[in-house]
């Protein structure tokens, strides 16, 4: 499963979307877009992608343009896993 995938699984566990996330692709807008994604939202997120990739986020790492879009948050996993 490529980490686009894992995140769309883990959006939609997370703020609990009901499936809407599986319809999401790359260019799904998240900040502003999702009303469930609020700012204690975001450090859910932050907590639940730590644990499922084994990788630790620092604060200074996360930024407005990380939760931009799908594809913008799966790219900020990948180059965590670098």
């Amino acid at each position: 499963m490529s980490s686009l995938d894992q995140v769309k699984n883990i959006l939609d566990s997370t703020l609990s979307l009901n499936g809407r996330a599986l319809g999401f692709d790359r260019n799904t807008a998240l900040l502003g877009n999702i009303p469930e994604l609020d700012s204690m939202a975001v450090v859910s997120l932050i907590t639940t992608i730590e644990e499922q990739f084994g990788i630790i986020i620092d604060d200074d790492d996360v930024s407005a343009e990380t939760f931009e879009t799908l594809g913008s948050l799966a790219d900020f996993v990948d180059q965590k896993l670098g």
